[in-house]
């Protein structure tokens, strides 16, 4: 796979989408970036390492770019590799940071003390969470939540079947709805909270912006082999546009009258 997701700005985080009002939808990318800004010193990894799936989520963000779109939603990415932050991941979680992922050491986070986490923290996730709380109280209707992830095929040496994983933490609505209709939409194997569920601690950004105010949310896991080129980007994100379209008006949220990107309309980012 040798799309990269750049960060041009310098910025921990961005908003895509401006000029509009669009839908009442807010997707996320936490694991858009495999960028270490020059600071951390490559965490003291190899470029193969910093290319693979450890350190982002492969054709997670041209995903959600083109979801984004064709739904008429602002976009909250973050511009960093997970590896100096996870932004999916609470200040006081270890793996917030991880000294170890999956097969891999991460040397340049071995030991981290108090204050250099903290600083991390101040640095990454916070303008993140910041700027995705900004960007859900800006919308004019209060919005659905939709995080886009991918994953790995074969993780610590063992195959994943699943190729789409629809997760939830205690609200399930909006995953309920994706699965009712699954075989509607794709003929892909489709799991509720697999290849990992909120146990393993991956709904952060569910439980910290769309749980406490009952916004509905779901989090998609792609297997990453399914969208390693622009061609399958581009179909999986069409085939997520109809399905997640009809899982919002199943489960009465309101939406443009189908999916798809009005002449000149983009979602709005809050100003």
């Amino acid at each position: 796979m040798t799309q990269k997701a750049e960060n041009e700005s310098g910025a921990p985080a961005k908003c895509i989408g401006n000029g509009g009002t669009g839908a009442p939808l807010v997707f996320v990318c936490e694991h858009a970036s495999n960028h270490i800004p020059e600071k951390y010193g490559n965490l003291g990894l190899e470029e193969a390492v910093r290319e693979s799936h450890v350190a982002w989520d492969p054709g997670a963000s041209a995903v959600a770019r083109r979801l984004a779109e064709a739904l008429e939603g602002p976009l909250v990415e973050s511009a960093v590799s997970r590896l100096v932050y996870d932004c999916n991941r609470p200040p006081e979680a270890p793996d917030a940071m991880p000294a170890r992922s999956e097969i891999h050491e991460i040397p340049g986070n071995r030991a981290l003390g108090e204050e250099a986490r903290a600083a991390r923290t101040a640095e990454v996730y916070e303008p993140f969470r910041r700027l995705l709380s900004e960007t859900i109280a800006a919308r004019p209707l209060p919005p659905a939540l939709i995080t886009i992830h991918s994953f790995t095929p074969v993780y610590h040496g063992r195959a994943r079947d699943v190729e789409i994983g629809i997760l939830h933490d205690a609200d399930s609505r909006l995953a309920d709805a994706m699965l009712e209709s699954a075989p509607q939409f794709t003929s892909r194997k489709v799991a509720r909270n697999a290849p990992y569920g909120p146990e393993h601690g991956v709904t952060h950004t569910l439980r910290e912006h769309a749980l406490p105010t009952g916004l509905l949310n779901v989090m998609i896991e792609i297997r990453n082999d399914l969208i390693a080129s622009e061609e399958d980007q581009a179909g999986m994100a069409d085939m997520l546009a109809r399905w997640i379209a009809h899982a919002l008006i199943r489960a009465g949220h309101p939406l443009p009258a189908a999916p798809g990107k009005a002449p000149g309309k983009e979602a709005a980012c809050h100003d």
